[in-house]
């Protein structure tokens, strides 16, 4: 039906991409308060390899006018800095976010291509997923 998406394609692609095993691990770290950096960074990785972002939220129930959505709309580069920015961190970093101070901030940006204001952000959005 039109505006309906097609979720059997999506489900497809996802069972394609997600290991169930490490989705069963993923779920007992989220329910134990653990989900680090490393887990979102996986994550990302997994919606990537699904396919184009477009593609995926145009298979959605309601979300096939992405026309609609173009200033909304995801944006696949965003996805690779947010993951060289990640990718930039030490795997102490990753797993405690809190010791990130502002040196290592300036740090992780130059490793990563990024500004201090955008690694600001993605901890931020990541200690509110977190909640």
């Amino acid at each position: 039906m039109l505006g309906m998406g097609d979720v059997l394609s999506l489900i497809e692609r996802a069972e394609a991409a997600i290991d169930h095993q490490e989705a069963e691990q993923l779920e007992s770290r989220i329910r134990a308060n653990e989900f680090t950096l490393d887990d979102f960074r996986d994550q990302l990785r997994t919606i990537r390899k699904m396919g184009p972002l477009d593609q995926i939220l145009g298979m959605l129930p309601g979300m096939g006018n992405l026309k609609a959505l173009a200033d909304q709309k995801p944006d696949e580069q965003q996805m690779a800095r947010v993951e060289a920015i990640i990718c930039s961190m030490t795997p102490d970093e990753r797993r405690k976010q809190h010791i990130i101070n502002g040196s290592r901030r300036k740090r992780i940006a130059r490793g990563s291509g990024t500004s201090v204001e955008e690694v600001n952000r993605l901890l931020k959005q990541f200690v509110q997923m977190q909640k």
